[in-house]
């Protein structure tokens, strides 16, 4: 890498650690750079606008919108009861309520940190009331939350969609097994770890009927993933129209069936909705901005050259981009990661064979890890703040289960049957 390059890193760099948000972060340093290079300021800026400009995009303020509305409303303690009479008379059941909730949730939400926010809220105070140690308790929320984007919709997914030009439909049926299979993960890692150590106490296993009427009372949270996921999978719509689709069908039961969902709630929805869009969008702009001048100075020829000298083993250097978007989880927003490796990362997918909608599924998951891991992770300081534990704990204490994820991720890297079996 030239010194032009390296005053790129240098500047975005230097404004994170000074805790400069990331999207002024990013276009600080393409424009610094930009003026290195003698760049006149035509070159950024029809970039920041036209990438936005794609149909894809309107998903994300729809899920969004969607899920502020279904969490304030009844759709997410209905999802809770439901996982209650699932598995509350299994050891550790309240935790293994949480991950199941978090699973659930994920298919109204499609955020982590909000499924964290979410579940949390409410499970960390019962799993505390009932017997489970506060770290623990918390540690089970915050990883689960990891579910929020593993399981369809999911707006990392859209991102990387639009970033890479794949369908978001085949992303979408792609992640539904694996996201079901490191839910399952997280279940024995929980199941085992209670047993071990006698946390909690079991809840009395339901009847059959008491199971069939909380089935029954979650109704409409069940047909959401059916009407969205039945939608995209029928081809019936895209998934920016499944997004609209989902917000009506919120409105119409949070507000008007239910009445959970008032006037003034819905107001905070939107504002809730604007705020998280308004980031989100600010950042791809720029990232996208970003990506179009690291193709400029010709840095995805110069990565895909040092990797293939390293090796050009296919398994290796799976192995090696793993690494390297754990490495970055740790220290940069997800979203901004996603967009600024995805232009990278595709020359070498296309080089190697690896299927890009296979390791979308493997980046999704890599970039969930990094929810979790410090000093960046967003679901750890939300769930700090839910279960009133300091990072160092929660993070120790969230170990087990974030290992739990790495094998997770390691067999949906090399099983790619799981990602693509559906499609």
């Amino acid at each position: 890498m030239d010194g032009i390059g390296w005053i790129l890193t240098v500047v975005i760099s230097g404004l994170l650690l000074i805790s400069v948000p990331i999207a002024v972060a990013l276009g600080m340093g393409v424009l610094i750079t930009m003026h290195f290079l003698s760049l006149p300021p035509i070159f950024f800026t029809p970039k920041l606008f036209g990438a936005l400009d794609t149909f894809a995009l309107v998903a994300i303020p729809f899920f969004i919108l969607s899920g502020e509305i279904m969490q304030r409303g009844s759709m997410a303690k209905a999802l809770l009861n439901v996982s209650r009479c699932m598995v509350g008379h299994v050891t550790g059941g309240l935790a293994h309520i949480s991950v199941l909730t978090c699973l659930f949730y994920g298919a109204l939400c499609g955020s982590g940190p909000a499924t964290t926010a979410a579940v949390g809220g409410f499970m960390i105070p019962s799993m505390i009331k009932g017997g489970y140690p506060r770290v623990f308790s918390t540690a089970v929320s915050t990883v689960g939350g990891c579910l929020g984007v593993m399981i369809p919709p999911s707006v990392p997914l859209i991102l990387y969609g639009a970033s890479a030009g794949l369908s978001i439909s085949n992303l979408f049926i792609a992640a539904i097994i694996p996201g079901i299979f490191v839910g399952a993960l997280l279940i024995i890692v929980c199941y085992f770890i209670c047993l071990f150590y006698k946390y909690g106490t079991k809840e009395r296993m339901v009847t059959f009927k008491t199971f069939l009427h909380s089935l029954y009372e979650a109704k409409y949270a069940i047909m959401v993933p059916l009407i969205v996921l039945g939608g995209i999978y029928g081809g019936i719509t895209t998934p920016t129209e499944a997004g609209c689709i989902a917000v009506v069908y919120a409105v119409i039961v949070e507000c008007f069936i239910t009445k959970k969902v008032n006037l003034n709630i819905f107001i905070e929805c939107l504002a809730g909705t604007v705020k998280t869009s308004s980031i989100i969008f600010f950042i791809v702009a720029v990232a996208v901005g970003l990506g179009h001048l690291l193709m400029y100075m010709n840095i995805p020829d110069m990565i895909v050259a040092g990797i293939t000298s390293i090796t050009t083993d296919k398994n290796m250097i799976m192995l090696l981009l793993i690494g390297l978007i754990l490495i970055c989880g740790m220290f940069v927003d997800g979203s901004a990661m996603l967009l600024v490796l995805t232009p990278l990362i595709l020359p070498i997918l296309k080089q190697t064979g690896i299927d890009p909608t296979h390791f979308g599924i493997v980046f999704l998951l890599a970039l969930a890890i990094g929810f979790v891991t410090p000093p960046v992770g967003v679901n750890l300081f939300v769930g700090c703040g839910i279960g009133k534990v300091s990072i160092e704990k929660l993070s120790w204490g969230s170990l087990p289960l974030v290992g739990a994820m790495l094998l997770a991720l390691l067999v949906v890297a090399y099983v790619p049957e799981l990602s693509l079996c559906l499609l």
